[in-house]
């Protein structure tokens, strides 16, 4: 076993020591960096989950009860006034909206009635007498006599069949008309074709006074 000289021990000796004055003073460097980097702020950044939770506040506990969550409802719902004066509100805003989309503001309307092209196609159709607009009127009409009189149930069928083909003829005529008008009015316009006259058939079926928007035009008038 070789043991250690005198001038290995003391170089030994020698090399720790500076080791570790090297170390101390790059301690001393690190702790004085963050402490000047420290008293720059006078305190550390928060976290992100901390800084939010003191912006949100307490969360309150869940309801252990069922009268404790009825309890917890009729306080943040608000007095009997209040809602009274909230419903209100609502059903203003809501008669108001109704008004004008049966003016036809385009704001206000459902996306199938918005635009210049249907607004026409709405103006053609309140502008003519359709025979298609009788189809439900009579259509209660013979459904009652049938039940009244059940010996002319053939009869009424009957009829019924030969009302529905005056109906498709002229809602193919009409169809054709109002196409006929957008492309000549529109000429740009790619909202023609099957969409657009089965829009004025389901517009022409409807009783006069239920159309949605309200016609803007009498029949018999030029559009």
């Amino acid at each position: 076993m070789k043991l250690f000289r005198r001038g290995e021990s003391s170089s030994t000796d020698a090399t720790a020591d500076t080791t570790a004055d090297a170390n101390g003073s790059e301690t001393a460097g690190t702790t004085r960096s963050s402490t000047t980097a420290t008293l720059g702020k006078g305190r550390p950044t928060p976290k992100r989950r901390d800084a939010q939770g003191k912006r949100r506040g307490p969360v309150a506990p869940a309801p252990l009860t069922s009268k404790e969550a009825r309890a917890r409802r009729k306080a943040t719902r608000g007095t009997r006034e209040d809602r009274k004066s909230a419903s209100s509100e609502r059903r203003l805003a809501a008669q108001d909206r109704r008004n004008r989309m049966l003016a036809g503001e385009d704001k206000f309307l459902l996306p199938r009635d918005k635009g210049p092209v249907r607004a026409h196609v709405r103006d053609v159709v309140d502008g003519r007498r359709n025979l298609v607009g009788l189809f439900m009127p009579m259509a209660v009409v013979l459904l009652l006599s049938m039940f009244a009189a059940p010996r002319l149930q053939s009869i009424l069928t009957l009829g019924m069949l030969v009302m529905m083909l005056f109906m498709m003829i002229e809602g193919f005529v009409l169809g054709r008309i109002v196409n006929n008008r957008v492309r000549e009015r529109f000429p740009d316009t790619a909202d023609t074709g099957f969409k657009l006259g089965w829009y004025a058939f389901v517009r022409a079926s409807q009783i006069r006074k239920m159309r949605a928007p309200k016609p803007r035009v009498s029949p018999g008038d030029a559009v």
